[in-house]
């Protein structure tokens, strides 16, 4: 994710969520005209995520081409949330009590989730977003995402630190919006859990949008951290790096998250001192002539859409939504698009290290796969740093 909101965004949470859980909506009933899907996104504002919801519109235009689903065609309805809690909240009833949607596929924003989790619950609407960002996205009974997400992130992150690149030291450096820390806390437990190991320090003081973070690399420096963990978008780790660049500090090694992952982050990056080490959610689509993003890579490619990990959660969560409801037998409506996705079997793509289920389960954060992927000092291009994925044991 190249931008976030800022802490501006934040005091507007609270009353957006009363709003989010005081509304009403339809019923969601079939009919014989197109099949309505909808999805709330991050389109325009501070933070944008537009993939996601181009990839997933292009999934079921291939889909309507080819005929729809049982003769019917997807109409799909991509509202923007601005980033605005308002606005999120506002875009999901338009999608779930105006249009009638059966269910929303392929939604990316940083915001929405939480704003929209519990009104969801209350129209009995089920959600597959293509990139979940916020803790709510991933402890609701009514939302699966089809990405990994930031907290499982971490956990990977770590892991391939200190059990792959066997460092000491590793320290971490959070960027901590709204209800995020204890996440990001659990994250770093589950890593204390399975390797017995602890950070050396901790600073999660570090803001969004920062304009100097030379205090805080030095203060880690001193603390003598040999590897940090970050959770920044793309800006906020181009300032980190040069931060500890222009202090001479050039043999710390970055453990960061899925939010870096971009050519552009490559191209803006020539001293990565020990290097840049990256969990990617999805099958690192920067190995250009690889199988498992074929498909895909075509699709985007047919459709001028950009080739990013937020494409391949839209596209992944179409492809997924598409599989289930063309087992349906009888009419697609809400009652059965939900029945359909509570009762799925897991599906399987060469793209994501986790097979897909939605189910019945209170909670969904059941993707636990990362591709290790390295970006060196002065090559300015990521390569695969694995052959396999890489995944959090379980318990």
């Amino acid at each position: 994710m190249r931008k976030t909101f800022t802490r501006k965004t934040l005091p507007a949470l609270t009353l957006a969520v009363v709003l989010a859980t005081a509304g009403c909506a339809g019923t969601g009933a079939g009919t014989d005209g197109p099949i309505v899907v909808g999805s709330v996104n991050a389109l325009s504002g501070a933070a944008t995520f537009p993939e996601a919801s181009q990839a997933a519109k292009a999934v079921f235009d291939a889909a309507n081409a080819a005929g729809g689903v049982n003769g019917r065609k997807i109409e799909y309805h991509a509202i923007d949330d601005k980033g605005d809690p308002a606005a999120a909240a506002a875009a999901a009833r338009e999608l779930v009590g105006g249009d009638e949607a059966v269910a929303l596929v392929g939604s990316s924003s940083l915001i929405e989730c939480e704003i929209n989790t519990k009104y969801y619950e209350q129209q009995k609407i089920l959600s597959v977003p293509g990139i979940g960002v916020d803790p709510a996205c991933f402890s609701s009974p009514n939302i699966a995402p089809a990405n990994v997400g930031p907290f499982h992130d971490m956990t990977l992150s770590l892991l391939y630190g200190s059990e792959v690149l066997k460092l000491n030291d590793i320290c971490a450096l959070l960027e901590i919006a709204g209800n995020t820390l204890p996440a990001y806390q659990a994250a770093i437990g589950e890593w204390t859990r399975i390797t017995g190991k602890k950070l050396k320090y901790l600073d999660s003081t570090l803001p969004y949008g920062g304009s100097d973070y030379t205090s805080s690399i030095v203060k880690a420096r001193a603390a003598g951290c040999k590897a940090i963990t970050v959770n920044p978008v793309e800006p906020d780790s181009i300032g980190q790096l040069k931060a500890a660049q222009a202090q001479g500090w050039n043999d710390v090694t970055w453990l960061l998250l899925t939010s870096v992952y971009s050519e552009n982050y490559a191209k803006a990056v020539s001293d990565a001192g020990a290097g840049v080490y990256v969990p990617a959610e999805f099958y690192p689509y920067t190995d250009a002539g690889s199988p498992q993003t074929k498909d895909w890579r075509e699709l985007m490619t047919k459709n001028r859409i950009p080739l990013t990990a937020f494409s391949q959660g839209g596209y992944l969560a179409a492809k997924y939504f598409l599989q289930v409801i063309k087992g349906i037998k009888g009419d697609v409506t809400r009652e059965s698009v939900t029945k359909a996705l509570h009762e799925m079997k897991p599906v399987s793509d060469p793209m994501a290290g986790t097979p897909y289920l939605f189910g019945p389960a209170a909670a969904h954060h059941d993707n636990t796969a990362g591709w290790p992927i390295e970006l060196a000092t002065g090559s300015n291009q990521w390569k695969l740093a694995a052959r396999d994925w890489l995944r959090i044991p379980q318990s």
